[in-house]
């Protein structure tokens, strides 16, 4: 059975949230782990979205942090699916912070991480293919080849 080719757009997810003192350092500032989570949760609601099933987290393959995101702001997150395999799906998520005493905005990190979907028992399922269609999409997609390319080469450097 081919499965229909599904749009980044479809699979797009938002999360916004405000930063508590429990979520930061010393220096005010979130925990990259609490930003890690944020961005673990939201790239697979997108990921599960794209393909209709549950989706287990393979690779989180990068998450460059741009600024801090202090005290009292709020933390956004925007993912969708950037690259379908067979069975595997990549996410990117952009984080932003944002003053709300200011309304000033700043980009805080971007992050790629891949999924599997999987059945009842836990195994990998073919994904619908991704079809881009802004020229974003386009560029992330060509992107998204290179970084699969590496994942897989990096995985062959492990022998478990």
């Amino acid at each position: 059975m081919e499965l229909k080719p599904k749009t980044p757009v479809e699979s797009r997810t938002e999360l916004t949230d405000i930063i508590l003192p429990a979520q930061t350092n010393t220096h005010g500032t979130i925990f990259g782990g609490e930003v890690m989570s944020y961005v673990d949760r939201v790239a697979s609601i997108a990921a599960a979205r794209h393909c209709g099933q549950a989706v287990v987290t393979a690779s989180f393959d990068s998450l460059d942090f741009l600024a801090p995101i202090q005290l009292g702001e709020v933390i956004i997150l925007r993912a969708s699916v950037t690259w379908t395999g067979r069975t595997s799906i990549e996410v990117m998520t952009t984080i932003e912070s944002e003053n709300l005493l200011t309304s000033e905005r700043r980009v805080t990190g971007v992050s790629f991480l891949t999924f599997v979907a999987v059945n009842e028992q836990g195994r990998p399922v073919p994904v619908p293919p991704l079809q881009p269609e802004s020229d974003e999409e386009k560029y992330q997609f060509d992107l998204a080849k290179e970084r699969a390319a590496h994942r897989k080469r990096r995985r062959e450097h492990f022998d478990f």
